[in-house]
């Protein structure tokens, strides 16, 4: 065994020299783009030599990436792990080429040198096992110390003190290097402490108030507590978001684990996971118990939390609903007719119309293959172009804001409306849209392009459509203000749900669409297109209205002012 000194252990069992292929999946998240470790969580090149002992805060940025964190985390809450969560962990790192480097400070036995820290692992055939310790950080900054974290696939953070390890190495190289391993699609795990210490706004300590510290941050937006069930730290967890708004709190028993991928969570282990939202002006404090296999949106759980440090939304007094200039069309699914792609085309100019496609409701590799939509490539237009783009670089660039500084109409494709919020939210892009209606254009959709219009966004669940208001996701783009749309109403049962949301948000109307039915919208008058129905909802007077093709209902008086079809 290599000899072992009180400032740096590194030790190592090696199977081979090779260095190890990363995990396809993890490699294909690193590919997808993202900014360097520095650009993403604003770590010095020139780390600092004193150790950040109190927490200041992190802003709250309406901005993210959607597409999560890089690389993986696996998140232990302490105990004996169960066999699934050192398989995964193993898994992510590459299995029998997994290049793993145990990092023990946490514990107090890290000092001792007849500890083997290793053994925990000596079952998991990977190609090579280092042990990395220091409590100087004048060694942590040692180009010399971190040189086993550069070729590291996976890195397990132990138990004991989550204290230890933020004095030893938050704001050193030894965090730089853990940053950019989970940026090479690499695996970090930690159990109690090392786990703890994987949020920037840590729980250093406390039993019933917690104290705080700063921790790593590689799941930013998140406070993490560990042994939550089995030491009762229930009222810990929710006084610390409700300390740090913005912010979003995951308890771990101990057996059990949060695996992290992208945006993807996923509970591993015999327990819970317990998510906790602090209180807002407008919504009570909130915890839910997540059972082993349930599966968690991560970037839904920022924007819930994200939403609850702002202002109430929906406004307790909304906007009129009225289009000032140009035209909406909106339509609930399932097919549009005749009348409807001649009401696009004319309102976007006619033969002088410069059309603009945006598949983004539809996943990445769909909407990058898709094309211009049958119905309209008969269409003798000026030009039509198709933008799948949906990462803020693209939407924000050149071929992106060149086609919309032209175009006289838009249509949003079906799909999943929570994609539209992605794509454009906090981008240029919401100006160019609103432009096109300042211009006398028209902005169109069907299915999920008629929920986004909206300015209450309803079934905005990245994990199913059956959640009809989704914390996080229920913010639209807002072209029609004072309403929520949905669409494939009759058809698919969805008007008790309507319902619920006007009950929920009195301040709103309403809209309701059938499949192959629409609303061509100017100022604030809704005619009615297609074969069945449009419902609409008004929780002031308690009263609902069912209009047919040629019907016209007035969303400033909420009244039928043509009520009988032609």
């Amino acid at each position: 065994m290599t000899s072992i000194s009180h400032h740096h252990v590194r030790c190592r069992l090696t199977r081979n020299t090779r260095l190890p292929k990363l995990h396809f999946f993890l490699a294909t998240c690193f590919a997808l783009g993202f900014a360097s470790p520095a650009d993403l969580f604003g770590q010095n090149a020139a780390a600092p030599t004193s150790p950040p002992t109190v927490s200041s805060p992190q802003p709250v940025s309406g901005e993210l990436d959607s597409r999560g964190i890089r690389g993986s985390l696996i998140i232990s809450g302490g105990g004996n792990p169960a066999p699934i969560i050192k398989q995964q962990f193993i898994a992510l790192a590459g299995d029998s080429e997994a290049n793993l480097v145990i990092i023990p400070t946490a514990s107090i036995t890290a000092d001792d040198p007849d500890k083997d820290h290793r053994l925990t692992w000596q079952d998991a055939n990977a190609s090579s096992i280092s042990v990395l310790h220091t409590r100087d950080r004048k060694t942590a900054n040692d180009p010399k110390f971190v040189e086993p974290l550069k070729s590291a696939t996976a890195v397990w953070l132990s138990g004991g003190s989550q204290s230890r390890l933020a004095d030893a190495y938050v704001g050193t190289q030894v965090e730089t290097e853990l940053h950019a391993l989970l940026a090479r699609g690499g695996v970090i795990g930690g159990t109690s402490a090392g786990a703890a210490i994987m949020s920037r706004d840590m729980i250093a300590r406390g039993k019933q108030t917690p104290e705080m510290g700063t921790g790593f941050g590689f799941l930013p937006y998140a406070i993490i507590d560990q042994h939550f069930l089995a030491r009762n730290r229930q009222a810990r967890s929710l006084k610390a978001v409700k300390e740090h708004p913005g912010r979003f709190g995951l308890g771990i028993d101990e057996g059990t684990a949060l695996e992290v991928t992208g945006r993807r969570m996923r509970v591993l282990g015999k327990s819970t996971v317990t998510i906790t939202l602090g209180p807002s002006a407008f919504r009570d404090a909130s915890t839910t118990a997540a059972p082993a296999n349930t599966v968690i949106d991560l970037t839904s759980l920022r924007r819930a939390a994200i939403a609850r440090a702002g202002p109430q939304f929906p406004a307790t007094r909304t906007s009129t609903p009225q289009v000032d200039h140009g035209a909406l069309l909106i339509i609930g699914g399932g097919g549009v007719t005749d009348d409807m792609i001649a009401s696009f085309v004319e309102s976007a100019g006619g033969e002088d119309a410069h059309l603009v496609v945006l598949p983004t409701a539809i996943d990445d590799r769909a909407a990058r293959q898709s094309g211009i939509p049958s119905f309209l490539e008969s269409q003798r237009v000026k030009s039509i172009t198709v933008l799948p783009q949906r990462w803020r670089d693209e939407v924000n660039g050149p071929t992106f804001q060149a086609a919309l500084k032209k175009a006289t109409g838009i249509w949003f494709g079906g799909g999943r409306q929570w994609r539209f919020v992605d794509a454009y939210e906090n981008t240029k892009a919401i100006e160019l849209f609103n432009k096109v209606l300042e211009r006398g254009g028209i902005i169109a959709g069907s299915s999920a392009g008629a929920s986004i219009q909206a300015e209450y966004m309803v079934r905005g669940d990245p994990l199913g459509n059956q959640v009809v208001m989704a914390e996080g996701y229920e913010r639209g783009l807002g072209f029609l203000k004072g309403v929520a749309i949905d669409q494939h109403l009759t058809q698919r049962g969805r008007l008790d749900d309507l319902r619920s949301v006007v009950k929920r948000f009195p301040q709103l109307l309403g809209i309701g669409l059938d499949e192959t039915t629409g609303i061509l919208v100017k100022n604030s008058t809704a005619q009615v297109l297609g074969k069945n129905a449009v419902f609409f909802l008004d929780p002031a007077a308690d009263k609902e209205s069912r209009l047919e093709e040629g019907q016209i209902y007035d969303l400033k008086t909420r009244e039928v002012v043509k009520p009988e079809k032609d």
